[in-house]
């Protein structure tokens, strides 16, 4: 191997930095780096199998650890073989981590909890990718009793706007035709700025000095965090997709308390009622936790009852995963093989709605963003496939869908 290889785990914010570090690094030769997740314990296991894999079959690379997992206890990661270096979160995006001599240092870890500002990172390209992501903020300031991505992320900080725009702009002139705006806690998003913005007015900025940027996207946003301008834009601006992924994690009221969120059950209920009043063929997913301590048969049915009714075509459902150090950790667990089965539960709930939805879009013309010369995505990010011929990758067509099934839509030419 030459260039450096990276290893990709968990968030689009980790997808937007790999393309960072990938820059950084482009003059090493020999180097494989990892960029972990620790939103749960699957995430650390597969990471960990990837080094044991990439070490196997690259005996001589040198593998560069990095990311949330390495962030909060890096020595754990340290003691793999051919581990060279862990890099916490805030190194691994400086170019000076990734000089030739930097790499002799086992060890760059600094107190993320001492980080006051993220700084602009200038990315063009996304290896592989038609759609590009843009990191407009980082951290966290809540404690949601589950998770331990505050202790590697630090606490929440915004990307200016000019820096947002220049990005956005950047890479649009590289060829992108939409941009996905991620970050950790996107609708805190300008608390930490002066005059403290919200995050649509960050999008209307933006539309507005990018005219040539003809998709936008979110990333998850919080259910009761999401400010007027946003659902302006949702009714009134085009370029804005029709599609919102609600960080939402259970059904129950009891159980959203025991996780300190910030939402009930009834405020999720009139976002989506919000949002499909506004566009009723909108695309709306949802991360969801199956199996959380205290959850008994009742409580889960509660989830399960309200993702039914709601009928949320894109659902994440992860099973619950103990993150030490955390409260939950400490609470009346469910059985790992229940947590596994009510997962499962709630996949099939999920599946059955993206069934009705890709169903309901048929006979509608569709805008699609093609990812390979035969499927792409819609304006509600719904997938579909061309039922003959190929088009152009990264080419936005009118497509007409023609049949649904499980996978997504057929489609064909108008």
């Amino acid at each position: 191997m030459s260039k450096p290889e990276i290893l990709t785990f968990g968030c689009r914010l980790n997808t937007w930095e790999s393309e960072v570090m990938r820059n950084h690094a482009a003059s090493l030769d020999n180097v494989i780096i990892v960029n972990t997740c620790a939103v749960t314990g699957e995430a650390e296991r597969q990471a960990r199998q990837a080094i044991r894999r990439a070490h196997r079959e690259n005996p001589d690379a040198r593998i560069v650890v990095t990311g949330c997992a390495a962030q909060i206890n890096p020595e754990s990661w340290s003691d793999l073989p051919g581990v060279a270096r862990v890099l916490g979160n805030e190194e691994k995006l400086k170019a000076e981590s990734w000089s030739a001599a930097a790499l002799s240092q086992p060890f760059a870890v600094s107190d993320i909890m001492a980080a006051k500002e993220t700084a602009a990172h200038l990315v063009t390209e996304f290896a592989g990718r038609t759609r590009a992501f843009v990191q407009v903020q980082q951290g966290c300031n809540h404690r949601c009793t589950f998770c331990i991505i505050p202790f590697g992320r630090g606490p929440s900080r915004s990307v200016p706007v000019g820096a947002v725009v220049e990005q956005v702009r950047a890479l649009v002139q590289s060829g992108y035709r939409e941009v996905v705006l991620t970050g950790v806690d996107m609708t805190s998003w300008g608390e930490d700025l002066p005059g403290k913005p919200v995050l649509g007015q960050l999008c209307r900025r933006v539309l507005r000095l990018v005219p040539e940027l003809e998709r936008m996207r979110l990333s998850s946003v919080d259910p009761v965090e999401i400010d007027e301008d946003i659902w302006q834009l949702l009714a009134e601006e085009p370029r804005f997709m029709p599609y919102l992924h609600l960080s939402l994690q259970a059904g129950s009221d009891l159980i959203l308390k025991r996780m300190k969120r910030r939402h009930l059950v009834a405020d999720a209920a009139r976002v989506v009622e919000r949002a499909r009043g506004l566009r009723p063929d909108i695309g709306i997913g949802a991360d969801v936790i199956a199996g959380f301590p205290t959850e008994d048969e009742a409580l889960f049915e509660e989830t399960r009852s309200f993702l039914a009714q709601q009928a949320l075509p894109y659902l994440h459902v992860f099973p619950y995963s103990e993150r030490p150090g955390t409260p939950a950790a400490r609470m009346r667990a469910v059985p790992v093989p229940e947590r596994k089965a009510r997962a499962a539960q709630l996949r099939e709930v999920g599946a059955a709605s993206a069934a009705r939805y890709y169903k309901s879009l048929i006979g509608q013309p569709l805008r699609v963003l093609m990812e390979t010369p035969t499927a792409g995505h819609s304006e509600q990010f719904a997938p579909v496939r061309l039922a003959q011929g190929e088009a152009e990758v990264g080419e936005i067509i009118t497509l007409q869908p023609t049949m649904a099934d499980s996978a997504g839509l057929v489609v064909e030419r108008i």
